[in-house]
């Protein structure tokens, strides 16, 4: 099997230019939504969110965090009304943390913002541009996938 072309670093420092701004529209949809929260909150959330429901050490590993720093981050989340702790229905002494309806609210109105974002710049970009985009984006997906890079990492 022949191996791949190497990637040129100019074509290495293009590419981390484009992501850099990719967080860029990431990080101002954030900006947006109401209530405010940190990034770290946000990030909280959309695992909270893609778990359904978690206890505080599983959201702490996730966030490559301890858990008492994520307790305290639960703590605000909570009393901001985004986040709510509930008894585990396998084991009764266990909490596990899900979003409130506040919490989805701002989630929901997270993605509707940063979707209207991206849809600025991709219909700012040729059909030809953006198609070629859309499809390294796919292929880039599917080679980290198959290079085993976590999905649970996104947020």
């Amino acid at each position: 099997m022949r191996q791949p072309e190497s990637v040129s670093s100019e074509a290495l420092d293009d590419f981390e230019a484009g992501v850099g701004l990719l967080l860029v529209v990431w990080a101002r949809s954030a900006e947006r939504i109401k209530p405010k929260v940190s990034a770290s909150q946000l990030r909280a959330l959309v695992v909270v969110d893609r778990h359904g429901a978690i206890n505080v050490m599983s959201l702490a590993d996730e966030l490559g965090s301890i858990p008492s720093v994520t307790s305290r981050l639960c703590d605000r989340l909570q009393a901001a009304g985004l986040l709510d702790r509930v008894a585990s229905e396998g084991d009764r002494r266990e909490v596990m943390l899900q979003l409130s309806r506040d919490g989805r609210r701002l989630l929901r109105q997270f993605r509707r913002e940063r979707q209207a974002d991206l849809k600025q710049v991709l219909d700012a970009m040729s059909p030809r541009s953006r198609s070629a985009l859309l499809t390294g984006m796919s292929a880039f997906y599917a080679a980290a996938t198959e290079l085993d890079l976590s999905e649970d990492m996104l947020a």
